[in-house]
């Protein structure tokens, strides 16, 4: 069930937040433990029994590895969660991928076990491990309560499509919280923003993606449209649907991390990855790069730890080559640019400019379907295959979506967040803002009831 669906925004979710708020309060965990279990169920009724065995199995591990007198013991149960984590994940996501690269470089024919990948898997095995290495660490006492782990697991604002919400950052939460009239305002406006950013910009950049796929009058022009455009709509399919996932945690008084701060603003690449996709960024470091030692190593070491992180954070991506190639690419460019220290005193509009170019690029890699169709893609933008500089189709599909990317553009940039905190306290911004934020659930409404164009993109990973 995608939150941007007519079942979503008009059943389920009023049916859960009366559920909620009319349950006593020591019943709400197990409350939305139960809706998100149906949540998920929605989507995958085969798979919430593994998501449910998961569950069970790491809350044994996280007590077993807290109330173990030895050292010895406490990282051999820290050992049956990471394999428990990882090897679910690992079958699932990467089986064919292992087996079809076994098959071509060893010439079997090893029949492809075509395992079917559960929603969110990436996201709630993560989420899982930072909570039994953080308990491992002392950070954390470890979760006595069943259901309120399983609560943190499943909680269906953040399931499928993340923030990364580590244990820590709401363990509190999860024993007390509340939600107060500014919790709710807040959590119903960034709801209704990420709505607006999914169904009004993401959505529509998606169809204007797919049209390019389906063109056979391309040009160089139109290539780079599609590598804007595609930039452009991952970016507000993802971050869209995180504000929705933020909104809704803190109406039901969780305040999730934050995942995007306005990327495209960037000056270097390494200011990109800041500010994109934040909370898998800091599981990372914080799980992988600095436990390999980090920066304080020697260089070769380091230079490991870099293209370890870096190879990882693309398989987390998808099970592909394109995904791989994508994360050493960023590999390599932040390698660059801590070596090349003129890169970071060029003019300020050069640097952005290297970054939005170069990251339209990645995401041509990363959207391939295969390695030959990136080449082809790639090949196209620079002029290569006989390929012609424009076309009429080209500069119809311009004109078509000129207001869409218009729209995109100004959207991925603070403007419009930094103009709303310079009115807000004025006098009619509360009911100016009630009118915008209804007349965007209307128009989100009347776009899903026509039927348009409306996947998300992250449920691949």
């Amino acid at each position: 069930m995608l939150f941007s669906s007519i079942e979503f925004l008009y059943y389920f979710l009023p049916a859960v937040l009366l559920g909620y708020f009319l349950v006593p309060k020591r019943l709400r965990n197990v409350w939305l433990l139960a809706a998100s279990l149906l949540f998920y169920a929605w989507g995958e009724p085969k798979f919430v029994m593994l998501m449910a065995a998961s569950i069970l199995l790491n809350y044994i591990w996280g007590l077993a590895i807290a109330y173990s007198k030895t050292a010895g013991w406490k990282k051999f149960f820290l050992s049956c969660s990471v394999v428990t984590c990882l090897g679910l994940l690992g079958y699932f996501k990467y089986a064919d991928f292992a087996v079809e690269n076994v098959n071509a470089v060893f010439g079997t024919a090893i029949p492809l076990p075509k395992v079917i990948l559960p929603i969110g898997i990436s996201f709630y095995s993560f989420q899982i491990l930072s909570y039994t290495i953080d308990v491992y660490r002392g950070k954390v006492e470890a979760q006595k309560n069943p259901l309120n782990f399983g609560c943190y697991v499943a909680l269906f604002p953040q399931l499928i499509a993340g923030p990364i919400v580590r244990y820590i950052d709401v363990a509190r939460e999860l024993q007390n919280r509340s939600t107060s009239p500014e919790d709710l305002h807040e959590g119903v406006r960034r709801f209704l923003v990420g709505l607006g950013k999914k169904v009004l910009i993401a959505n529509q950049l998606g169809a204007f993606v797919a049209v390019f796929r389906a063109s056979g009058d391309k040009s160089v022009v139109f290539y780079w449209l599609y590598a804007i455009g595609f930039s452009l709509h991952i970016y507000f399919d993802f971050s869209g649907y995180s504000d929705m996932a933020i909104g809704l945690g803190r109406i039901f008084g969780f305040h999730f991390l934050e995942n995007f701060n306005y990327p495209y603003v960037s000056a270097s690449i390494q200011e990109f990855w800041r500010r994109w996709h934040m909370t898998l960024g800091g599981w990372f470091r914080d799980y992988l790069y600095i436990p390999l030692g980090g920066s304080r190593v020697s260089r070769w070491k380091w230079l490991r730890n870099v293209l370890f992180v870096w190879l990882f954070t693309g398989l987390w991506h998808g099970a592909a080559w394109n995904f791989v190639l994508w994360g050493l690419m960023f590999a390599a460019l932040l390698l660059m640019e801590k070596w090349v220290p003129a890169i970071g005193k060029l003019p300020l509009w050069l640097r952005h400019g290297y970054v939005l170019i170069l990251v339209a690029v990645s995401f041509v890699l990363f959207n391939a379907a295969s390695l030959s169709q990136a080449a082809s893609d790639l090949g196209g933008m620079f002029g290569f295959g006989h390929v012609p500089f424009l076309s009429k189709e080209t500069i119809y599909y311009l004109r078509s979506y000129a207001v869409v990317f218009a729209a995109a553009v100004i959207g991925s940039l603070p403007v419009v967040r930094d103009l709303a905190l310079r009115q807000q306290g004025k006098r009619g911004f509360w009911a100016a803002e009630t009118v915008f934020l209804a007349a965007l659930l209307l128009l989100c409404t009347a776009s899903l009831v026509d039927g348009s164009f409306n996947p998300f993109l992250y449920f691949r990973f």
